[in-house]
């Protein structure tokens, strides 16, 4: 199982959480997504045989937010 941080812009309540979950959640492979929303920092637990971070990055834009750093 790999971990990534995403920086995401653009989040600013709990529903903003809940929408960029619910376009992570989803995707083959993804076993779990913590966010927090303070800073911005979306961690997504996956298996980098079935996801990966373009996956993740079209999804979170397609919600309507930016992610602007990984790390």
């Amino acid at each position: 199982m790999e971990k990534i941080t995403l920086t995401v812009k653009g989040m600013t309540c709990m529903g903003c959480v809940k929408s960029v979950k619910n376009v992570l959640e989803p995707i083959p492979g993804v076993a779990g997504v913590g966010i927090t929303l303070d800073n911005g920092q979306v961690t997504i637990s996956y298996d980098a045989a079935k996801a990966g971070l373009d996956q993740f990055k079209a999804a979170i834009q397609d919600a309507g937010y930016e992610v602007v750093s990984k790390g």
